[in-house]
């Protein structure tokens, strides 16, 4: 889910949560504001002037809206109950994700971590029934319709499709009763591919059959069946890699470049020659920073004898550099999380070595062919 932030912008803060929303939502909002001015609204308030659906429209489209940000805000202020930190939370076509860091600690955590995701939605529709019951007219409809959809969007992240709301309850059930959270993820995920390909066939028979929603169920499905693969193979990688420290496989006293080097002399006798995608900068003894492909790009390739390392690397930052003891696991989810291939490994102030997505990609490879 980490990519649905590179296709959004961000439109507000709550409790320290940054709220983003993907241009899928755009979609969304224009079909669910054309849909209920164009005939729900005519249908259910038919005495209104033309305005007054297209407003009662954009209404419920915004009231949707808040109700998804409110359910994924839920999951949030629970996560952090259990110590997991909160990147943000994305609003998108089929709803929204609020991105956690890590895993909850134990099955109870996340089962109430997932089981309040629901729970939210019903809470929206039992206010938006008494507000619905005490109304008349359009706003009526208005509160109606709303509550309908958060019944339907409680109901519908119950199913236990990983890793919707109720895959993840089923998966808090497994690991309670197994003890073994990656059992419990594989077991969850299996079962999650299953119900989307549900999703999908029954799919197609309903546009076969010429039922209605048969394309919306097909997209639904393979959505579900895309993360569910996704978090298996998650779970594969973080078992693979449980216990191994940064120490045991990275790239010891690596080759560094110093800033006084020209492009050309750099892409000769280090990029070309050695095939690594980036190195340390050092002068005198000072690590200053990082020279990867992405800084040689910016530059024109005219331009590659007369500019130095010193004028394009990227300048060191504390992001991108771990220690001998962390895990694995926890480098490679900060080099996605900063967008970089490679972070130095540091002990007090000096380099000792450097760990790569491509070194832990040969690891995991080399595990793959010793277990088959």
């Amino acid at each position: 889910m980490n990519g649905l932030s590179q296709g959004s912008w961000k439109i507000g803060t709550i409790i320290g949560i940054p709220i983003r929303v993907h241009y899928s939502w755009l979609l969304v909002f224009g079909l669910i504001v054309w849909s209920l001015s164009t005939y729900y609204f005519p249908e259910a308030a038919p005495d209104l002037p033309v305005a007054s659906y297209w407003i009662k429209g954009i209404l419920a489209a915004f009231l949707l809206f808040a109700s998804v940000a409110f359910h994924e805000l839920s999951h949030s202020v629970v996560a952090r109950h259990y110590g997991l930190p909160i990147e943000g939370i994305t609003l998108f076509i089929f709803g929204g994700v609020a991105q956690m860091r890590g895993e909850p600690p134990h099955p109870r955590a996340e089962f109430w971590i997932a089981i309040v995701g629901p729970l939210s939605s019903f809470l929206l529709v039992a206010i938006f029934f008494v507000l619905a019951m005490t109304t008349t007219g359009g706003t009526h409809a208005l509160f109606a319709y709303v509550a309908r959809i958060n019944l339907i969007l409680g109901v519908f992240n119950l199913i236990p499709g990983f890793p919707m709301d109720g895959g993840r309850v089923l998966r808090s059930w497994i690991w309670g009763k197994k003890n073994d959270f990656f059992y419990a993820t594989r077991r969850a995920s299996g079962i999650g591919q299953k119900i989307a390909l549900f999703f999908i066939f029954f799919g197609i028979f309903s546009v076969i059959a010429g039922m209605p929603g048969g394309l919306w169920l097909m997209l639904i499905g393979w959505f579900i069946y895309s993360a569910a693969q996704a978090s298996y193979q998650q779970a594969t990688l973080q078992e693979t890699l449980a216990g191994i420290r940064v120490g045991d496989i990275m790239v010891r006293d690596p080759v560094s470049v110093s800033p006084a080097m020209t492009l050309e002399d750099a892409l000769n006798d280090y990029f070309l020659r050695s095939g690594y995608g980036g190195y340390p900068v050092v002068d005198h003894g000072t690590y200053l920073g990082l020279l990867t492909l992405k800084e040689l790009k910016k530059v024109p390739r005219e331009q590659f004898r007369q500019t130095r390392v010193s004028d394009v690397f990227a300048p060191h930052t504390r992001k991108w550099e771990v220690s001998l003891d962390d895990s694995v696991i926890d480098a490679l989810e900060k080099m996605i999380r900063e967008d970089v291939g490679r972070l130095v490994v540091t002990r007090g102030d000096s380099i000792v070595g450097m760990i790569t997505r491509n070194g832990i990609a040969r690891y995991l490879q080399i595990m793959g062919k010793r277990s088959s």
